[in-house]
């Protein structure tokens, strides 16, 4: 078996990037889920593939905790305040409500599988549930990655719905995960001469979900307050900086949060919002840094997860891990998620559905799983594995399906054309880009910019022909094909 060591650990990682790259084209070609692939490049190259060793649990914690906290920050500082306030009741009920009523739903059908002899002994009630809340939340990596490749626009306002959820339905999951997993500690203590006090375990647990979420609330939106005040302050030199900065920002507010008994995950995302919507310097280069480190963290912990799994194990559960999907893709998701939803009667009986579908599991239920194995509580290796299984099977026939499954529910959209730019970039705040190629009647009333009509408030920023580029002024004879690039803002509208 090939074994990790310093000296061959950048050469088995770059080759495992390397492969994960080249087989995501055959991905985007034929609409499989990207990151599926990655988990299944780490599969290959595993213990029960190419020989590669890796069963560290701990390590594969710690790489996974990173990763979930820059994806969550990150989706946070891309998340448009305008964009989600219109659905922000929609999106925080199905985070919390919704996640509850999944793992409550789901875990009552694992218990009623045990008392029927499907599952192994040590399955108790609350590892029932436990199993549950480790799948309940809407993986962001996935949802995000899905949506935004396969370059959809939803109906009914469903995209900033269907993001929301999926990135602020995490922090719910773990509180839930880590609040059964103290309830699992206690009641598998080895000494069997302690007398289990149920109100005050009960207690405990209800007291930790409180201060999980209500520190998590305070921590976040405080800090991301203070934090994009200071950015707005701050003057440094060079955008690289700035993106460090931000970064660095969201790794501290979820570690300070933790050690004050706070959710770190839900204090990241809540930051990430509201620093992202917020006016600083050098924006556009800080998002597209982290969409470059939120790409390397999702490869990362895919391909690490990955190598981490014993597909032999793995299919062992197969069979009860597929009644488990099953019922929670059927029932237990769609349940939840119309009861949820009943308040909200503008949203159709096909948009629910279609929310219902996009339950989508990825790496976030794995790690949640993770824990229970870290720590250490019997019967948490089945977990991984039935985990593990689900989440294949529903990124493979869920990932694959979403746009059919849009379209045959009549709630796909016509994509909005993407203006060619011509490598030109301008900051958000100034206005939107957009490109046009002139035609015969564009230039009937003579070839100049000031003869031709543009939109209101529109100005002609650059003109392209034949491949080459050209500033535009009051001289320059326009042809039939030029493309122009205009930028559309009020600004000009008030100046004339």
């Amino acid at each position: 078996m090939i074994q990790f060591s310093p000296e061959n650990i950048l050469l088995i990682g770059s080759i495992l990037i390397f492969t994960a790259i080249l087989i995501s084209r055959a991905g985007f070609k034929f609409g499989i889920p990207v990151l599926l692939l990655f988990i299944v490049v780490g599969m290959t190259f595993g213990v029960d593939g190419l020989g590669l060793e890796f069963n560290n649990f701990h390590i594969a914690q710690f790489i996974g905790t990173i990763a979930l906290c820059v994806i969550l920050y990150c989706g946070g500082l891309e998340t448009k305040f305008d964009t989600i306030k219109p659905v922000l009741k929609e999106g925080i009920v199905l985070s919390t409500v919704g996640v509850f009523l999944t793992a409550l739903f789901t875990g009552g059908f694992i218990y009623l599988l045990t008392r029927i002899g499907h599952l192994s002994e040590g399955m108790s009630i609350v590892m029932c549930f436990l199993l549950a809340a480790a799948m309940s939340s809407t993986d962001s990596a996935s949802v995000f990655n899905i949506l935004r490749n396969a370059r959809m626009k939803l109906k009914e306002n469903l995209q900033p719905v269907l993001e929301l959820e999926s990135g602020s339905n995490d922090p719910m999951a773990y509180v839930i995960t880590v609040v059964l997993i103290q309830c699992a500690r206690q009641l598998f203590e080895p000494s069997s001469e302690i007398v289990i006090d149920y109100p005050r375990m009960i207690g405990n647990a209800l007291l930790t979900f409180i201060m999980q979420l209500g520190i998590g609330t305070i921590m976040g939106v405080g800090l991301g307050r203070a934090f994009s005040w200071g950015l707005g302050k701050l003057s440094l030199n060079g955008a690289s900086l700035y993106a460090i900065l931000v970064l660095s920002i969201g790794f501290f507010i979820y570690s300070i949060t933790g050690l004050v008994n706070g959710n770190g995950f839900l204090a990241i995302y809540l930051a990430g919002v509201i620093i992202g919507n917020k006016p600083m310097a050098c924006k556009r280069e800080v998002l597209r840094f982290s969409d470059t480190v939120t790409w390397l963290m999702q490869m990362g912990m895919f391909l690490t997860l990955g190598l981490l799994v014993n597909p032999k194990e793995m299919l062992s559960v197969a069979p009860v891990a597929l009644l488990i999907g099953v019922f929670m893709t059927f029932i237990g998701r769609p349940l939840a998620v119309f009861i949820s939803l009943l308040p909200f009667r503008r949203l159709s009986f096909k948009a629910k559905a279609f929310v219902s579908w996009v339950g989508l599991k990825g790496a976030t239920p794995i790690i949640f799983a993770i824990f229970t194995v870290v720590a250490g509580i019997p019967g948490s290796e089945q977990i991984f594995n039935i985990v593990f299984f689900i989440t294949l099977v529903s990124m493979l026939i869920q990932g694959m399906s979403i746009p059919a499954v849009a379209k045959r529910l009549n709630l796909a959209l016509p994509q909005e054309k993407t203006p060619e730019t011509f490598g030109i970039e301008i900051p958000e705040e100034a206005g939107k880009l957009m490109d046009h190629r002139l035609t015969d009647s564009d230039l009937a009333a003579g070839d100049t910019l000031k003869e031709i009509s543009l939109p209101d408030g529109a100005r002609v920023v650059m003109i392209k022909r034949d491949g080459e580029l050209i500033v535009p002024d009051g001289s320059v004879r326009l042809k039939v094909g030029d493309k122009l690039l205009m930028i559309m803002g009020n600004q000009f509208d008030e100046s004339e």
